[in-house]
């Protein structure tokens, strides 16, 4: 009897997402949620056929040094800056994503924060568990926020995410603005009630600034000092993007300063750190990535990821057709290989 592939699974995940996976692989999956030192993903992807992996898991070219096992990783996540792609597509391994199946439930929660930040949720919460109202004579303008409806929402980043969050826009009456690469089709931009700027007419005009686009190289600090100092002393940021967009240095010095009123913040440059002078504030509120988190949309990317490992290495319905490889071109030169 032909062994089975083995896969690796660097978190826990569902356990009908394990058991889909097991049908087919000798699976071995962490019960633990905990971070892998290099030396250990070197070890553990030297010895699978695939892995479905965490965004802390970071898989370049000195981890798949010397492996001629590994074809395939999957990641739980959209963004994949964790992934060298390059690295993987030198060594022959699939890399894949989960996009899309979270964009909804992301959108959702940069309202969250952008309404949390903008009302001082966090810091009334505080306030109140802290014990302070009983016998408190609260005066009329204590606890003052800012509103959301008819202001400016600007976003940086107009993808599937981005426009989720400015169709939301609708209900509040807000004028949209956003940044990007390119431009929207005319369709896209009346759909979502949204009009191109320069990314400083953006700093500038937004009461609400929203980051939605993806860590790259030259994304690093696309806010920063100097970023900010345009800004309204008024405005609030929300990133649901990726930490070191944001230098969150300069950001919490423009928080402590008032240079900005407020931020929200659900990513951070150093995760799981936090800057220490965030922590010290109470006029951003911090989250531990989880714009993604609901039950439903988790289940869906753990799928995606299984979905991913399933077609590509061969097996289930869509077998040699993986939904959303990051580097197809892989499975063209497996395919020129067996030829």
């Amino acid at each position: 009897m032909t062994a089975k592939p083995k896969v690796w699974v660097s978190r826990p995940l569902f356990p009908d997402v394990l058991a889909r996976l097991a049908q087919y692989f000798d699976v071995d999956a962490e019960a633990v949620e905990r971070r892998h030192s290099a030396e250990e993903l070197k070890r553990k992807l030297a010895g699978v056929d695939a892995a479905v992996l965490g965004l802390t898991d970071r898989v370049d070219a000195a981890v798949l040094e010397g492996n001629q096992r590994l074809r395939v990783v999957a990641n739980l996540g959209v963004g994949f800056n964790n992934l060298d792609i390059d690295a993987l597509t030198r060594a022959g391994v699939l890399a894949s994503n989960t996009p899309d199946v979270l964009n909804e439930s992301v959108a959702d929660f940069a309202w969250a924060l952008m309404l949390a930040a903008a009302r001082r949720v966090g810091a009334a919460e505080r306030w109140l568990r802290a014990g302070h109202w009983p016998g408190s004579h609260m005066r009329f303008d204590d606890w003052l926020g800012l509103d959301l409806h008819g202001r400016t929402l600007g976003i940086l980043g107009m993808g599937r995410i981005g426009r989720g969050v400015a169709r939301r826009a609708a209900g509040f009456d807000m004028r949209v603005l956003y940044h990007n690469r390119s431009r929207l089709p005319d369709e896209v931009e009346r759909e979502c009630g949204a009009a191109l700027v320069s990314k400083a007419e953006l700093l500038r005009q937004a009461d609400f600034l929203v980051l939605v686009l993806p860590f790259t190289r030259e994304n690093r600090h696309a806010i920063g000092a100097p970023e900010l100092a345009q800004m309204k002393p008024s405005a609030v940021l929300v990133n649901i993007a990726r930490g070191g967009i944001v230098d969150d240095a300069a950001l919490a010095a423009a928080l402590r300063e008032g240079r900005l009123a407020a931020a929200g913040l659900d990513v951070f440059e150093d995760e799981p750190n936090v800057h220490p002078d965030l922590l010290t504030l109470d006029n951003v509120v911090l989250c531990p990535h989880i714009a993604s988190a609901s039950e439903e949309t988790r289940r869906a990317m753990a799928s995606l990821a299984a979905d991913n490992v399933v077609a590509a290495l061969g097996y289930g319905e869509v077998a040699g057709k993986p939904p959303t490889p990051l580097n197809p071109a892989v499975m063209a030169r497996w395919t020129a290989s067996k030829a």
